[in-house]
Parts: C-alpha cells; structure tokens; sequence
C-alpha cells in the first residue's frame, strides 16, 4: 500500500521539476547505468569517485545552484590523474584509458551548462560504451549495453527537442524508432563488413580459490575450493549419442617437474635428439565433434585424448602438439573460438621401451616426504622390484586408496611442507590435485616414471540444444604412469577415492555463504526440474548467441558468399557485395523520400498546384497566403465572371475542408474538381 501511495508522488514530484533539472537528471541517471556496467572491471575508487560526484552533481541540479569553479574541476581532474597513475603505473595503456574515461564522462557533467555541453557528454558516454566490450561479449553484457544505448539516445533527441516540455517517453518512442530503422543496417555491416583483429589484445596468496586451469598447480595451498560454475566449453558430438561421460578427458598441461610444493611442465635437459616423443597410436573408429571453447588467455587448445590431427583456429592461429601430446596455439585465446576435432578414446602413445629421458620424470625433490619414500620401500619389497612389478604396484596404490579411508573433499585445509606424507598417512583427504599428486611421487618413488595431466574431466548435456557442457567445475587432474611394452598409461586415483567424481553421475557441492547462500535457498525452494529447466535454456539461449554472433568469424563471411552463389570467395568478392548492398540501399532511401515527399501533406500539396496556376494568370501569392485571401485577390484581378465565381467558390471549399467541422467534400473530390474546373483567361493591359 505504501508503494502504491509513494509512486503518484513521485510522479508528481518529478512532473513539478523544471525542465532543465528534469533532463539533467535523466542523463544523470543514464550516466550511471553505464559506469555500473564497468564497475566489475574498473578500481574500487573509479566507481566511488564517478559516484560521488554524479550525486553532487544531481543535488545542483535540484536546488539550481551554480556549477563548481574551474579551481574544483582541475583539483578532482589532478586526483584522478594521480589515482589513476598509483592503480596501474601509467597513464596509457587499455586499463587506465577505460579508468580516465569513466572518470572524465563524470567530471564533465561538471560543466554541463549548455546543449553543447549535453552533446559532448553525450558522445563521451557512447564512446565509454565501446570499451565495455574490452572485458565481455556475453548476452547480458549486450543487453545492458542496449539500455544505455536507448536511454543516451534518448536524452539525444530530447536534446534537440527544445520548445516547451516534451514529455521523456516521446523521445524514447523516437529513439526507439530511430534504433530499429537503423537495425538493417548494423544487420548489413555485421553480415558483410571484413572481420579485423581487436586493437588491443599476480600470484593468489590467499588460500582459498575456485577450480580452474593454470600452467602450475601448487599443492596443499588451498585451504577451500570454491566450484566454479562457468562454462569452459561447450561440445556439439557428430553423433546423436556421445560416448559415457566417464571417458571424456579434454587433455590440458602436463606437469612433469616437482619441487615439493609445485608442479610444473617439464624442461627436458636432454638434446632435443634424446627426448621423448608423442607416438601417438590411435586404435578403433574416431570420435568427431565441434568444439566452442570460451577465452581462457591461454595458448591451450582442449581437445579429447588423443586426437591425430590439429584443430584449425579462425585468424590463421596455428596449433601444434608437444610430445605430451599437449595442443597449444600460436596466440593466446583470447575470444571465443569454434574448432572441429577427431579424437581416439581408445590410445596409446610414447615409448614401449625404456629410454633415457624418462628419467626426468624420476625426479623427486630431496628432503621432502620422507615417510612416502618409506612407503614405497615396502611396496617395493612386497611386490618386487624391476619394470616387471610395475603394473602390480600401480594396482596396490590405487587398492590403498580405495580401503584405507580417504576422502575426496573441497576443505582439506592448508597443507604443511611434506604434502604426499599428509595425504598418505595423516589427513587421507583432498580434492583431485591432492590426490594426483600424492600418487605421482609414490609412483615415482617406487622408480615408476610418472607426471601429473590437468584438464577437464566428463561434463553434461544441455536438455534444450543437445550440447555437452563443460564447466570450470570439472576440471580436475589425473596422473599418467609408464609401464614397459605400453607406454604412458592414464590412471586416475581421484576414481579410487571417490569414484562419482568421474564423469557426471556425482559432483561435490561447494559450500554457500551470505548472499549467495540465501539465493540458492530461495532457488531450493523451488521446484529442481524448473530450475534446471531455466537453467538449461539460459545456457542454450547464451550458446545460440555465441554460435551466431561472437563467433562470426573471417570464415563465416566467405561461407556466405558461398551460400550467395561465390565459388571461390574472396575479399573482393566481399567488397563487391559490400558496395552493391551499400548502393541498394541508397537507391530504396532516396526512393522511400521521395514518396514520403509526394505523401506529405496532401491538401498543402493541391493548394500549391493552386497557387502556381494562379500565379500564371496573374495573382501573386506566398506560401502564407490562405485560400480565402487567394479567392479575393483573383476577383480582384480577373473580376466576378462565372469562371472566376467557381475557381473562387473552389478555394473556399478547400479552406473549409481543411478547418470546418463539417465541410461537405473531401480531399479527394476537391482534387477531381480542381482537374475538372474551367480557368478565366488572364487579362491583358
């Protein structure tokens, strides 16, 4: 009740506002939307500051108090200036350009006295607009950006509407209007103009942190792991049906140096003619799939294991395998990509024999793990020693993870400097880094070569577009062995511990606090199929938006082209079809106003054909002549004969047709009788 008594006062308090303060507060208000936009991605002081004096500013504008003095103007200018210089340690570059911008769009308000002032600051928030998309090209960044992008040109158009008090909603029909007339032909130019590169292309203390990928992986760091949600990729299979979950290993670093705290991708020592090689060998029918992989600022490439032939990457970013059969690309990933790729789920690959650069992954740290290195000791001795017991020792590794109680768990707390002895003998709990971890030093303290691989393990399946879904979520690393006569074998000890985490059967759920706690408790209130339903549209609606729209690469054009009838497509053929769209469209605009011309106004149009019959017999006229004042002057001039008496009559009738009530003809019957009406001969002196 107290809402709907407070909302006719507010709409008569804002009615009662003058003008100017009713127009400055608008594009007060349309400012701020596009600084919350940013606020994710700008210092906490940028907001702050934009905040402030977006308030001081809207509270000027209500008392109608004059503007601040240049004095003030320079003093916050030189504020953010040195703000700015302290956050990023320049005053150039893409962060601290977007940081002085959002800035400046505010201290301008600051001075906005004029419409001119209006216009600058107009312009400046479209520009600040732009750089949104330096960070995000999601659907809901879009979206965002289309309101501000409605409400700048808003206040635009009632910029130039500067007679009386235009109320704001016809400027907004107006703009609205002029967004979807313009809508073909950003339609046109997305379609149609060339695909250009972007122009612009510390370590975590605190121990806590959300699963993902990194190039390191540091054990016992991390007090609490934070499962994170977002989609790492999305995988469209040839096949209806995509093989089991549980196989689904998209491979990414492999770590094969350890220090006692950190793993890291191994830097052979040997002559390159001495290392190891991928030796890929595939076996049974390939996998195929299409891949749409979110950016990751990261060279990797993710691909099942092991696919035989490299993806191809829009914009000529080649892709290479290392002999750890690792994909890596030439440039980071630092847009969204679509690549196709076969994989064989069934492998093997590196040396069957032994060779000298297994050696490198042997290495263990001295000092570390002691009570580990004793374990493996007495495996050794109960099973024997040689490449022969190597498959018996892997065996009974994994036999003690399955029955000596370990717990596969997101707190396992902050480990201590011997992090495979905790694991092993004191707290028996971790999540899969932990567990990987721990196996690959027992393994190679038992002289078994052994490296840990991360990725991305298993997935789901979106209901709504048939998409396999991987998330940030499921990454997860495992460890590979070498057993002799087979080469390097995938073994995955998290499976032992707890085998629902491989695949999609069963995932751990991180705990919630504060507001997202409450929001997912009001979300469990609900009932799960709906809430996964939504959820499963919104990804699919998100999915269709990337496949569309952020992935309409170079290729995507010329595959138009195809479709248009172009063999052989090339730029010049784009160019082509650019200009001849460009000169159609010109031709329909200049078509469209000159009908639009011939349908305005049609009694103006029959009073001037009027008027210039008129003006050959003699009677002089202006455009503000009325047909009454033009049936005077013709009797004026060619007096009272019965040609003269029916033009006159003519005119009178067309006066009333347009301002009596009730005139008795219409346009269209004028029109017949002025094509039917006898002209008096002018007369001579």
């Amino acid at each position: 009740m107290l809402n709907a008594l407070r909302l006719p006062r507010t709409r008569a308090a804002a009615s009662a506002l003058p003008r100017d303060t009713r127009d400055t507060l608008f594009v007060l208000g349309v400012i701020a939307w596009v600084v919350a936009l940013q606020a994710a991605h700008i210092p906490w002081w940028t907001t702050a500051l934009t905040a402030v004096v977006l308030a001081w500013r809207a509270r000027l504008a209500l008392r109608a108090a004059p503007l601040p003095g240049w004095p003030w103007r320079l003093g916050l200018l030189l504020l953010t200036l040195g703000a700015t210089f302290a956050s990023h340690g320049t005053l150039l570059g893409q962060e601290a350009g977007v940081t002085l911008v959002v800035v400046l769009l505010a201290l301008k308000t600051l001075e906005l006295r004029a419409r001119r002032d209006a216009f600058v600051v107009f312009f400046l928030a479209f520009f600040t607009l732009l750089t949104h998309f330096f960070y995000s090209q999601s659907l809901l960044t879009a979206a965002g950006i289309l309101v501000a992008l409605l409400g700048l040109l808003t206040a635009l158009v009632n910029a130039h509407m500067p007679v009386g008090r235009p109320p704001l909603a016809q400027a907004a029909r107006i703009a609205a209007g002029m967004a979807l007339m313009g809508a073909p032909i950003m339609l046109v130019l997305f379609l149609l103009f060339p695909r250009m590169a972007p122009l612009w292309g510390t370590p975590n203390t605190d121990p806590s942190g959300r699963s993902g990928l990194s190039d390191e992986m540091r054990v016992g760091e991390i007090a609490e792991l934070a499962l994170d949600d977002s989609i790492a990729l999305r995988v469209r299979f040839d096949d209806p049906r995509p093989p089991p979950a549980g196989l689904l290993y998209f491979r990414g670093p492999v770590l094969g140096s350890f220090d006692g705290r950190q793993w890291r991708p191994l830097e052979s020592g040997f002559p390159r003619e001495r290392r190891l090689t991928a030796q890929l060998r595939p076996r049974g029918e390939p996998v195929g799939y299409e891949v749409t992989m979110e950016p990751n600022r990261r060279p990797w490439v993710f691909v099942l294991e092991a696919a035989t032939a490299a993806p191809e990457l829009p914009g000529g970013n080649r892709v290479r395998m290392s002999e750890a059969l690792q994909w890596t690309a030439q440039r980071p990933i630092n847009s969204l990509v679509r690549y196709r790729a076969q994989s064989h789920l069934d492998f093997g690959h590196g040396p069957v024999q032994a060779q000298i650069g297994l050696q490198d992954y042997l290495q263990l740290p001295p000092g570390f793990n002691p009570r580990t290195l004793q374990l493996a000791q007495e495996m050794r001795r109960q099973h024997g020693p040689g490449p022969a017991a190597a498959p018996a020792l892997v065996n009974a590794a994994l036999e003690r993870l399955r029955t000596g109680g370990y717990r596969y768990t997101l707190e396992p707390g902050v480990y201590g400097r011997h992090t495979a002895d905790e694991f092993w003998f004191d707290r028996k709990a971790g999540f899969c880094e932990h567990i990987a971890s721990g196996f690959a030093v027992l393994m190679r303290a038992m002289d078994i070569p052994a490296r840990v691989v991360t990725g991305y393990q298993g997935g789901d399946t979106n209901t709504v577009d048939g998409y396999w879904t991987v998330r940030q979520r499921d990454a997860h690393a495992w460890t590979e062995v070498w057993l002799q006569g087979q080469g390097w074998v995938r073994v995955d000890p998290t499976g032992a511990v707890f085998p629902g985490r491989i695949g999609s059967v069963q995932r751990l759920q991180a705990p919630a606090a504060g507001f997202a706690g409450a929001f997912a408790g009001a979300l469990g209130n609900l009932n799960p199929t709906l809430v996964a339903r939504l959820r499963a549209t919104w990804e699919a609606v998100n999915n269709a938006w990337n496949q569309w729209v952020l992935d309409y690469t170079q290729g995507s054009q010329l595959e138009l082209l195809r479709a248009l009838g172009f063999a052989s497509p090339s730029w010049q053929d784009l160019a082509t079809v650019l200009l001849g769209v460009v000169i159609g469209a010109s031709l329909l605009g200049a078509l469209w106003a000159l009908w639009e011309r011939q349908q305005h106004d049609p009694w103006l149009r029959l009073l001037r054909r009027a008027r210039q019959r008129l003006a050959r017999l003699g009677v002089a006229s202006d455009e503000r002549t009325p047909p009454r004042e033009l049936a005077q002057r013709l009797k004026a001039q060619l007096g009272d004969g019965p040609a003269v008496q029916g033009l006159a009559d003519w005119l009178l009738r067309l006066e009333a047709q347009r301002y009596a009530r009730d005139s008795g003809s219409t346009l269209a019957q004028l029109r017949q009788e002025f094509r039917r009406l006898a002209w008096p001969v002018r007369r001579r002196a």
